[in-house]
């Protein structure tokens, strides 16, 4: 038993990492005749595919019915505007970087085959993803109809959680807890699948490696740097401009984000480094409290920019490794997925990593890539993860020095230069 337990404390990411590594290992020294351990990271691969509807609809109505339109404001919604917007441009960096530099060009994955996708407008795909049959959707396995009724379905049920008719409220909160117990449930069965994943990836990556050799590493190595340089732009140009424009120093700014961005970049979780976060936006920034404790908690649930990013680069490094060419109206549906993904996103380490079945699953690209990421993901998630507390952080900032709710007399402002 004291194993057991020793066992379910080391962090599962570095069992992923430990199984990536003997995957490689094993593929080097056996060769070929590896496929025969498949199956395993075959089942993997399904309970992954098993997850993903009840996963995107549960948490995503669970996290629209959170919020409490009352509470939300003028100043309230402004930042959720915004943290969607910022959503929007970071895939798009995302995007754009995966398709100049090509991350996954050059490797092959074996025994998986591009598919010819029909031509179809971007009206018709956007029509599309309005469901006429919402179970229906949900049997066929069509994700961003599925996570636009989910999203429809959690705000009715926030509307009716503050209803003036109390047979109503009471209905709707009963409902909530529901959705609430049925999330933390759906976040237990990923913590199972989760702790198969070292087998699953160590399967899948033998047999790659067995059959392909080292020309894995190469992708590799241009999918951590294009994750860098989209960060880094989305940070340095896109955080920076926000806050230029609502006349805030990004310098002092940054100062007093230090402390946040480095624990998120180290624990790889928005939640857990939300106290960090707030004390900064309370002691440094001196943002008023009202504030930052709506906007905080919710950029830590809903505003993965880090994550769209990832996203979107990852959906292109699968795309290159199976030659399928995306067209426009896929990228658009890429696009919006991968900001929908990353609202459903838990703030917690590797959530990301499970999130990325809906993106590939949005444009038919293959699941077998996710064991080819897991491996260095502790590496992607470590820097998204520090974008995603920046992003919060420089946007509750921006609005509240818009609405004049920062004290300009404390924490760093009151500095001097």
């Amino acid at each position: 038993m004291g194993f057991w337990r020793s066992y379910l404390q080391f962090p599962v990411i570095y069992k992923i990492a430990i199984g990536f590594v003997l995957g490689i290992v094993a593929g080097l020294l056996v060769g070929p005749p590896i496929v025969a351990i498949k199956p395993l990271g075959d089942l993997f691969i399904r309970f992954l595919k098993m997850i993903v509807i009840p996963l995107v609809f549960i948490t995503l109505v669970q996290g629209a019915a959170s919020i409490d339109p009352k509470k939300l404001g003028l100043a309230g919604t402004l930042v959720i505007i915004i943290y969607i917007i910022t959503s929007f441009i970071a895939v798009s960096i995302g995007l754009a970087i995966g398709l100049a530099t090509h991350p996954g060009k050059g490797f092959t994955l074996p025994g998986v085959k591009p598919s010819t996708p029909k031509p179809v407008s971007f009206v018709q795909t956007a029509l599309s993803w309005i469901p006429t049959n919402p179970i229906g959707a949900m049997a066929k396995f069509q994700v961003i109809p599925t996570i636009i009724f989910a999203l429809l379905f959690g705000l009715a049920l926030a509307f009716l959680r503050v209803s003036e008719d109390p047979r109503v409220k009471e209905a709707a909160e009963v409902t909530y807890k529901v959705f609430d117990a049925s999330a933390e449930i759906m976040y237990k069965i990923v913590k199972f699948v989760l702790e198969i994943a070292p087998y699953g990836v160590f399967a899948l990556i033998a047999v790659v490696i067995g059959k392909t050799g080292y020309s894995i590493f190469i992708p590799y190595l241009k999918l951590i740097g294009d994750e860098a340089l989209a960060i880094t732009i989305q940070i340095g140009v896109v955080y920076t401009t926000i806050l230029l424009i609502a006349r805030i120093n990004p310098i002092k700014f940054f100062k007093a984000a230090t402390e946040p961005m480095f624990t998120a970049f180290v624990t790889r979780s928005s939640s857990g480094t939300l106290p960090v976060t707030m004390r900064a936006a309370d002691e440094k920034l001196g943002i008023d409290r009202g504030l930052y404790s709506f906007t905080l908690p919710l950029g830590a649930t809903i505003n993965m920019d880090g994550t769209a990013i990832y996203q979107g680069l990852v959906a292109i490094f699968a795309a290159d490794i199976i030659g399928k060419h995306l067209t426009a109206s896929q990228l658009a549906t890429l696009a919006t997925a991968a900001v929908m993904a990353s609202v459903g996103t838990a703030g917690v380490p590797s959530a990301g990593l499970i999130m990325l079945t809906v993106t590939l699953t949005s444009v038919g690209l293959p699941l077998a890539v996710i064991p080819l990421i897991a491996g260095i993901d502790v590496i992607l998630d470590m820097m998204r993860t520090m974008n995603n507390v920046t992003g919060d952080l420089a946007v509750t900032t921006a609005t509240a020095k818009a609405f004049k709710l920062i004290d300009f007399s404390r924490g760093v402002w009151a500095e001097k230069k």
